[in-house]
């Protein structure tokens, strides 16, 4: 687990949007309070690669000094918590559920 936090880190870090979401399932479900705030949408979350990185093109646009800072990994049965500093150096932690293959499904962002 500690190997896919570093790449997901260095790839958000390099803001490389393809390297991104080659960590994502097709199906991947996200769920996030940015979603609220980028994509003006209340539900707060999205199904579906191309959903997910609709959002992660604007967001990387609207915080182009984005850069995280990991502080702890967290490791579950088939899932990781992510523990970082983010945009304005806020706490956050991401929930990650892998599948077998060991993309994510299923993600559920918090932020101080």
């Amino acid at each position: 687990m500690s190997n896919f936090a570093q790449e997901w880190l260095h790839a958000w870090n390099s803001h490389q949007l393809d390297t991104i979401m080659a960590h994502y399932a097709e199906d991947v479900v996200f769920y996030s309070p940015f979603i609220i705030k980028i994509n003006n949408d209340p539900a707060g979350n999205l199904h579906g690669k191309a959903a997910l990185q609709a959002y992660f093109s604007k967001a990387l646009l609207a915080y182009p000094d984005l850069h995280f800072d990991l502080i702890q990994v967290l490791e579950g049965v088939n899932s990781v918590v992510l523990y970082y500093r983010s945009v304005g150096n806020r706490l956050s932690a991401e929930m990650m559920v892998l599948n077998n293959e060991g993309k994510v499904v299923e993600v559920r962002a918090h932020y101080a």
